[in-house]
């Protein structure tokens, strides 16, 4: 099968090329066209018309969420929903049978009001980030084929080795030996390791499932705080987490808004939130009832490929 993967040279087009390259035939589509290991060969934006016969298209490529909002909003429109249209105008027009659109939660919410985020809730992102990929997704739902395929993802943070996420933020605190000083906050949230997210495309590549929106995210959910003793069993360290009352932090967080400390009312939130992402409806789609890696070993697995780059 052909398989084309746009943004291939990004942390999770590297890992799918890894991941699928002994069962297909990877072509690229990115601004960049350096020769890649596994895939047959990639293409510019303005070469589509050059594109050979397609099997089913990976829409990787976009604009990542700008945590420090330095990002001007028509820069998320012009990519991640400009760039979605026009590739699934050639979808529609092509022979390709399957195209997987990689979009977010966060065009579904930016937090979890109820006790588990479905793909039955009625979207409301907030910011550009969020706002550009549900357009994207709204458009591709406008124009759905009779005839093909037609998959929207929606994965929580992705992590595996290679990436440089929040993640790696996390484990460069926790390495320094600084105590995690938010251990009286409960809470829990789903993230995607790359090995489950590479089973998901590949069991969606080879059966065909309805066409729809998926959330991708592991099996279980994670506090930070047992995020944290991941972190620690990784480096061989006993974890440093102090139970500091709840009012005493955020108020710590409120004096680091003013004066531009690491720990602010920002950070707090994204720490301690609950995020929970149910992934019941595409396991039930491919017929599997649990995924090949836990959420602890895909944890541990990444930061592990953290310390041997550092």
């Amino acid at each position: 099968m052909n398989i084309l993967i746009t943004g291939i040279h990004g942390f999770v087009g590297g890992n799918l090329v890894n991941s699928l390259k002994n069962k297909h035939s990877i072509y690229g589509l990115d601004i960049v066209t350096p020769a890649k290991d596994g895939v047959e060969k990639t293409y510019k934006w303005d070469e589509l018309d050059k594109l050979p016969d397609i099997d089913a298209i990976i829409h990787l490529a976009g604009k990542a969420h700008d945590t420090k909002n330095q990002t001007e909003s028509q820069i998320y429109f012009d990519i991640n929903t400009g760039l979605t249209q026009k590739i699934y105008d050639w979808y529609l027009n092509s022979n390709a049978r399957k195209f997987i659109f990689f979009s977010s939660v966060k065009a579904a919410a930016d937090v979890v009001v109820s006790d588990i985020l479905t793909e039955d809730i009625i979207p409301n992102p907030v910011g550009p980030y969020g706002e550009s990929k549900i357009a994207a997704e709204n458009y591709i739902l406008q124009h759905l084929p009779k005839d093909k395929y037609v998959y929207i993802f929606r994965p929580c943070m992705i992590h595996g080795p290679g990436n440089k996420g929040n993640l790696n933020l996390l484990y460069s605190f926790i390495e320094k030996g600084i105590p995690y000083p938010l251990g009286a906050f409960d809470n829990k949230r789903s993230f995607t390791s790359i090995d489950n997210l590479s089973f998901f495309i590949d069991r969606v590549i080879d059966k065909d499932i309805e066409t729809g929106i998926y959330n991708i995210a592991d099996d279980e959910p994670l506090s930070t705080n047992e995020l944290i003793r991941l972190i620690c069993k990784a480096l061989d360290r006993k974890p440093r987490i102090w139970n500091i009352s709840k009012s005493l932090v955020s108020a710590g967080a409120k004096v680091g808004d003013i004066l531009h400390l690491p720990l602010n009312t920002f950070r707090l939130n994204k720490l301690t939130e609950n995020y929970v992402v149910s992934n019941k409806k595409i396991k039930e789609s491919i017929g599997v009832e649990k995924l090949p890696v836990t959420s602890s070993d895909g944890i541990i697995k990444t930061i592990k490929s953290f310390k041997k780059r550092n």
